[in-house]
């Protein structure tokens, strides 16, 4: 068997498997007023569950660089049916619904920021003639936000690994619950910056109901949407909470200082030497632990 067929199929069990095991783990939210606290909190609790996948990975990448190519191991029939085959099927639909995400035109939804490394903020003309001048400044002030942090990338990393754990739902209430602190921090960076809570409660109610007169198959499409961008309204069951936050005197805000580390946030950037060292041990152990693995499965 070639030996990158092999390492992959490897990987999609024993990661598929860590990712299913750690899908029911329910986290818990700290009780903070902070919308940036509790977003980062909220992130941390979606991303944790792929962190073991990517020690797997890290260790096969390891091993792998070690084995001869093609490998003398070869998986069981049995194997391949029972635990490739599942997992096999559930990255092909978590990797189809990420590419779909991106190559599909993003549908009209009045105020959205899209791109990755550059993002872009798409304001629909329909939307802004309905607006005053504070109200826009308010939408636009919001969705800058969302481009300085990428949200549209994090988005779209983080619906991917919500995916590689279906079908729990425990998984996408994690991701949910991520989106609706999303909203609030960017809601609270804007306000910061002098825009008020009046203006982008009337932004985000004239975003539904534009919503609103879009037609059946527009509603259809844009809730049927993977996303890959970020949107004003977030996810409208939590509209009614949103609203009297922004309605609200604005919470105080904790040290938002955060250390980074070659430029990135310091929880990221130690994950870093933790693969690379995990890289390394399979390198050197690699061989020796996978051995009787491969054998319970020849």
């Amino acid at each position: 068997m070639e030996r990158e067929t092999l390492t992959t199929m490897l990987l999609m069990i024993f990661g598929g498997c860590a990712l299913q095991a750690l899908a029911a783990w329910p986290g818990t939210l700290p009780a903070v007023t902070d919308a940036g606290a509790l977003e980062q909190a909220a992130w941390l609790r979606v991303c944790l569950p792929a962190l073991p996948m990517l020690l797997i990975a890290a260790w096969l990448g390891g091993w792998a660089l070690t084995q001869p190519d093609p490998v003398r191991e070869r998986l069981d029939p049995f194997v391949v049916v029972a635990l490739w085959l599942p997992f096999g099927l559930l990255f092909l639909r978590a990797a189809l619904r990420a590419v779909w995400a991106l190559v599909r035109e993003p549908p009209e939804c009045g105020v959205s920021t899209i791109g990755f490394m550059t993002p872009l903020v798409l304001f629909s003309p329909f939307l802004a003639r309905q607006l005053d001048e504070p109200v826009i400044q308010a939408a636009l002030a919001h969705e800058r936000a969302h481009g300085r942090h990428r949200d549209p990338l994090r988005i779209w990393v983080a619906q991917l690994i919500t995916d590689l754990q279906w079908p729990w739902p425990r998984a996408r209430r994690r991701f949910e619950a991520w989106l609706e602190a999303l909203e609030w921090a960017r809601d609270d960076e804007a306000r910061r910056q002098g825009v008020e809570g009046s203006d982008l409660a009337a932004a985000v109610l004239a975003s539904v109901r534009y919503l609103g007169e879009l037609t059946p198959r527009e509603r259809t499409a844009l809730n049927g949407t993977q996303l890959a961008h970020a949107r004003l309204i977030g996810d409208g069951q939590t509209l009614r909470r949103r609203v009297a936050r922004l309605l609200a005197p604005l919470p105080r805000a904790v040290d938002a200082q955060r250390r980074r580390v070659w430029g990135m946030p310091a929880g990221v950037a130690l994950w870093i030497p933790l693969l690379a060292a995990v890289l390394v041990l399979g390198v050197l152990y690699g061989g020796t632990v996978m051995a009787p693995l491969l054998a319970l499965t020849a």
